[in-house]
């Protein structure tokens, strides 16, 4: 689905977006520096739709930052877009009650994605500071697929994943989710309302990858298998 709000975003030539994948799949997978905190950003679709979600992942929040405590602990950014134009970054943070607060301040509002300026954001804060990890929870997808390729695969040569998670089962938003994950060698996982525990096992699965690293999340696995399996035999 096309925006209703906003032209087209210009689509990248497929040449290019060829490009960067070829670019993407020649890099070795990135590693977090040993003694450093891992930064994850936590991207979610805040749209009208979103608000049981919303509340899961406020219920959620608290459990990511205690399996990754003892790994070396984690710094968590939220990034939110909602109603018209509006879309915002938090301050970082570094404990669950201080994530809490931010969120439960939120509201959810109707209006159009904006992920294009979610990636533009990720990059951005990649170019300052390094990113282990981002997370993106959304159920659709209504811009320029192209566009969004190009800026996915820019994040990818930053040594960015992002780990993309769909409810609902709309064909659009699963591709384009399919090809963000791809291209930044992230992971994609489509929810299903009748399973609410997974995406807890999945959030928490990717906080200790941002916080640790694959060697964390293999361990993690070990531990509580699940999700965090299915997350490490994706990750390339």
């Amino acid at each position: 689905m096309m925006s209703k709000s906003k032209a087209p975003v210009p689509a990248a030539g497929d040449e290019d977006v060829a490009l960067f994948l070829a670019k993407v799949q020649s890099l070795p997978p990135a590693s977090r520096q040993a003694g450093s905190r891992g930064r994850l950003i936590f991207a979610m679709d805040a749209t009208m739709s979103r608000q049981p979600t919303w509340d899961r992942a406020l219920a959620i929040q608290s459990q990511m930052f205690a399996e990754t405590g003892r790994i070396g602990g984690l710094d968590v950014q939220l990034v939110y877009f909602r109603g018209f134009n509006e879309c915002r970054a938090s301050k970082w943070v570094s404990d669950p009650d201080s994530l809490a607060r931010i969120m439960t301040k939120v509201e959810c509002r109707g209006g159009n994605t904006q992920i294009g300026r979610v990636l533009s954001h990720i990059k951005r804060e990649a170019a300052q500071s390094k990113v282990s990890a981002a997370v993106y929870a959304g159920d659709a997808l209504e811009e320029n697929i192209d566009a969004l390729c190009k800026a996915a695969g820019e994040i990818g040569l930053a040594g960015v994943p992002i780990f993309m998670f769909q409810e609902n089962g709309d064909p659009a938003a699963e591709h384009g989710f399919r090809e963000i994950a791809r291209l930044t060698r992230g992971a994609y996982f489509r929810l299903d309302a009748a399973a609410p525990g997974l995406l807890r096992e999945l959030l928490t699965a990717v906080a200790v990858y941002a916080a640790g690293g694959r060697p964390a999340l293999a361990e993690h696995s070990k531990s509580r298998g699940g999700a965090a399996v299915l997350l490490l035999e994706q990750i390339k």
